[in-house]
């Protein structure tokens, strides 16, 4: 079954700028995903003439559907709907049932009708209106130069209502669809390239309709199957074959699949173990925290937090001994092996977690440069540290720590 690609173009100058983010094309990109549609290129273009009439030039060599956003308002600098005209060749004209649905939306909402709002209802002769019931904006359907175009506002909810209410479901009834069928798997503790080679073997062995990406991020990497055809039950049992074959090579670094997230994996397992966990965290600020208590339920396996960022605190509160931070310092192993102790004891707590390091940009040394961050676990079985040499981003070496704390955890509950 042939392809269906789709070009989504996001106009407006506030999105260059960076004023607003474009979180439309995002939406949209999912929801042609789910129907079998497969999104070549997402364009954004200000507003500016010559750049929109050659991404429009460029988008219908490419794509069976094209899918525009912003420009619709009725000022000087809203310009979609103008030269949506001008590149199909036709006149601007007054549409009777537009006019009146754009006077009736006024009324209702004890709005005057100014004659600059009452141009909405004037659109391109060559297009299907399509009514918006959420704004003024209308809809332009088009069925140009071998493709299909829709023309809508760029105010998020008003384009939701038309792609659910009448794009998706003709875009449904004019294309015969293949199914476009993923999974994810997802991998924390080894890098992309250590990885691949792990799986080397079986990623040359997949069949030509099943494709694998590789999704790093910070500390965690998303091996993504993607799987063509025309059957969404026969993609879905092919996909969980070769799921089944890749995950012995790798099952000591897959936490997850699909939307789960490092936290929620690290939640099931405490939850599954009868165990709770308490942190004592210096450099992470209470991230650690966040990142386990926005899951629902968490109250039943975390006990609590103290973020003794000053050493005074990390003695009054979670026991380090002056001695320690004399000798070792802050970031050190011995410190967050006290603090993880402290946070335990604190706690009552079955795991003890702490962190402590130099997050940046400054405070770094020859010998603890930024970046330098130990983190630790306490448990009735032991202790285990480990040093982490991260960059020069604060926020970076925020987040990384906490992947790595939450990872470190896992090994621990799950005795790796």
């Amino acid at each position: 079954m042939k392809a269906v690609n789709a070009e989504i173009i996001a106009i407006g100058d506030e999105l260059l700028y960076g004023q607003i983010m474009d979180t439309n094309s995002h939406w949209i990109s999912q929801q042609l995903d789910q129907i079998g549609v497969r999104v070549v290129r997402k364009t954004t273009v200000g507003d500016n003439e010559r750049d929109i009439l050659e991404a429009f030039m460029k988008a219908e060599v490419r794509a069976d559907i094209i899918l525009i956003t912003g420009g619709l308002g009725p000022t000087k600098d809203d310009l979609t709907k103008p030269l949506m005209a001008k590149y199909f060749q036709c006149e601007i004209v007054p549409n009777e049932q537009a006019i009146k649905d754009v006077e009736t939306f006024f009324a209702k909402r004890g709005r005057e009708l100014t004659p600059l709002n009452k141009l909405q209802g004037h659109l391109p002769s060559k297009c299907t209106y399509v009514p918006n019931e959420r704004g003024t904006a209308p809809g332009m359907w088009f069925e140009e130069n071998g493709a299909k175009w829709m023309s809508m506002p760029g105010v998020p909810h008003e384009m939701k209502y038309l792609m659910e209410a009448f794009v998706l479901p003709k875009i449904k009834e004019q294309f015969s669809l293949p199914v476009i069928y993923h999974k994810v798997i997802r991998t924390v503790g080894i890098g992309e390239s250590w990885l691949a080679d792990l799986i080397a073997t079986w990623e040359d062995q997949l069949p030509e309709h099943i494709k694998l990406a590789y999704l790093p991020s910070l500390g965690q990497v998303k091996l993504r199957l993607t799987a063509f055809g025309e059957d969404h039950q026969q993609l879905s049992d092919e996909v969980q074959m070769e799921v089944k074959k890749v995950c012995p090579l790798i099952k000591n670094y897959i936490y997850g699949y699909d939307q789960d997230t490092l936290e929620e994996a690290v939640g099931r397992l405490l939850k599954s173990e009868g165990k709770t966990v308490s942190l004592a965290e210096s450099c992470t600020g209470g991230y650690i925290a966040h990142l386990l208590t926005s899951i629902p339920g968490s109250s039943s396996y975390f006990n609590g937090a103290i973020v003794p960022y000053h050493n005074q605190f990390k003695e009054s509160l979670v026991d380090v001994s002056s001695q320690t931070l004399r000798q070792y310092g802050a970031v050190s192993e011995e410190t967050v092996a006290e603090m993880a102790n402290g946070a335990r004891k604190r706690f009552q707590s079955d795991y003890g977690v702490a962190s402590s390091g130099i997050a940046g940009p400054a405070g770094g040394s020859k010998d603890k440069p930024v970046g330098t961050v130990w983190i630790a676990i306490a448990s009735a079985d032991g202790l285990v540290t480990r040093k982490l040499q991260l960059a020069y981003d604060r926020q970076l070496n925020i987040e990384h720590t906490a992947t790595a704390v939450l990872n470190l955890l896992r090994k621990v509950i799950k005795k790796q």
